[in-house]
């Protein structure tokens, strides 16, 4: 399963861009697809400068650090 199906608000996400510097930062906000509940964007600040860009999910590549949402919905 692609990791970007797994991120929820609050995680934190490692994204690695085509023919760009990877990266770590935290989503902020996720918009899903008119059809279905999928992820179709991210909105992501990154945990170095601050700096909040708009991610295609196919540039997630793994969750780092997830949400405390992710450990409440576990137990």
């Amino acid at each position: 399963m692609p990791a970007f199906l797994l991120v929820r608000v609050g995680d934190v996400v490692l994204v690695e861009p085509p023919e760009q510097d990877w990266w770590v930062g935290q989503v902020i906000h996720r918009e899903g697809g008119a059809r279905d509940n999928g992820n179709s964007f991210f909105q992501i600040a990154c945990v170095d400068t601050g700096v909040i860009r708009t991610v295609n999910p196919n540039s997630v590549t793994g969750v780092v650090k997830p949400s405390s949402s992710h450990a409440c919905s576990a137990a």
